[in-house]
C-alpha cells in the first residue's frame, strides 16, 4: 500500500510549513489593519416579556 510510505509525503509537510511559517506569515502579520477595534461600550437592548393569553 503506497499510502503508507511517508517518505515523499514527510518531505512536501515540512516543507510547506517551513514556507508557511517562515516566508508567508511574516509578510501577513506585516499588514497594518485598516479599520481599529473601537471602544464602545455596548448596549442592552431592554426586552419586556410576553404576557401570553391563554396563561
Amino acid at each position: 500500500m503506497p499510502q503508507l510510505n511517508p517518505n515523499p509525503w514527510f518531505f512536501i509537510m515540512l516543507l510547506s510549513w517551513m514556507a508557511l511559517t517562515l516566508l508567508i506569515q511574516p509578510k501577513l502579520l506585516s499588514f497594518t489593519p485598516t479599520n481599529f477595534p473601537s471602544n464602545k461600550t455596548l448596549m442592552t437592548a431592554k426586552t419586556l416579556p410576553w404576557i401570553w393569553p391563554w396563561t
